[in-house]
């Protein structure tokens, strides 16, 4: 069976607004996924039915067919991307590609923005309009909360829980966890709520808190591209993406001091390994983790 158009497109944009990948890598990832989408058609196997003994024989193939161990390395890599994205977004409930071995290969680093350029950014967007304020509350939360994109635009009032000092998230395959959510983001979500409270929206949208200007959930590339635009008039030159912010995030708390553990359970990086680990630690030890370390909670 061949893979559908629409999850290859779906998937494609991911690697471009959440990834923020060059032409060039996306190129490289989507022919690497046509190599598997050629051995699924093949075997007559769907990319949604696949097991752990398909994907090691699609291995197997790649080595038959003479392909050295850094490019197999690279597709394996392409693959756990796809099916990374599948998990996401609900194709499937369990990874065919948690237990494939690949080759060790280093790690590209990500792009991380200094809290002076956060601030820039910050400060460039205009809170005079309901689109400037609502932009800036989205840049704040992605960033004072550590949040994927496709997490924030799913964020209803009915997950806040401001006087907790949290928010409710739906992350990868629709697991849910508690994120410490800051001063500064709350402030700007109250900010923001002034003109939300003002639209109506679309019926079945009534709960989501980030709407788009016809009052239906914003969109990963309205974001994206807005991000783009404070970008440039700021006078940044990285190649930013909503994933920025959740990488400097990560980078800034520990920069400051914070516990990596406590980082890497608010950002939903649970691992079979960790995870018991995560489970366990308090709730009240991770709000102060961020209240205490994060750049946008000390006076400027």
């Amino acid at each position: 069976m061949e893979l559908k158009d629409s999850i290859r497109n779906k998937y494609k944009n991911y690697l471009l607004l959440e990834r923020s990948l060059s032409a060039n890598s996306i190129e490289a990832y989507m022919t690497d996924l046509d190599k598997l989408s050629g051995f699924l058609f093949s075997e007559s196997i769907s990319a949604e039915n696949v097991k752990l003994d398909d994907l090691q024989q699609f291995v197997a193939q790649l080595y038959d067919l003479g392909i050295g161990a850094r490019s197999v390395a690279r597709i394996i890599s392409g693959i756990k991307s796809f099916y990374g994205y599948l998990m996401l977004d609900g194709y499937i409930q369990t990874d065919p590609t948690e237990l494939l071995e690949t080759p060790k290969i280093g790690l590209k680093l990500p792009v991380v923005l200094s809290v002076d350029e956060i601030n820039e950014l910050m400060d460039i967007i205009d809170q005079s309009t309901k689109e400037g304020q609502r932009n800036r509350a989205i840049l704040e939360v992605l960033y004072g909360c550590g949040l994927r994109i496709s997490e924030l635009v799913k964020i209803r009032f009915s997950d806040l829980a401001f006087d907790e000092g949290f928010i409710k998230v739906e992350g990868k395959g629709s697991k849910q966890r508690l994120v410490p959510v800051s001063p500064a983001a709350i402030r700007e979500i109250n900010s923001y709520l002034f003109y939300r409270r003002e639209m109506t929206p679309k019926k079945g949208f009534e709960d989501i808190l980030f709407l788009s200007n016809r009052a239906t959930p914003i969109s990963r590339i309205t974001v994206f591209h807005y991000i783009k635009e404070y970008a440039e008039k700021a006078g940044i030159k990285k190649n930013i993406s909503p994933h920025t912010f959740r990488h400097s995030f990560a980078t800034h708390l520990l920069e400051g001091g914070a516990n990596i553990r406590a980082i890497q359970m608010m950002l939903g990086h649970e691992t079979i390994t960790t995870t018991e680990i995560y489970t366990h630690m308090d709730r009240e030890y991770l709000r102060q983790e961020i209240i205490e370390h994060h750049p946008r909670n000390k006076p400027r």
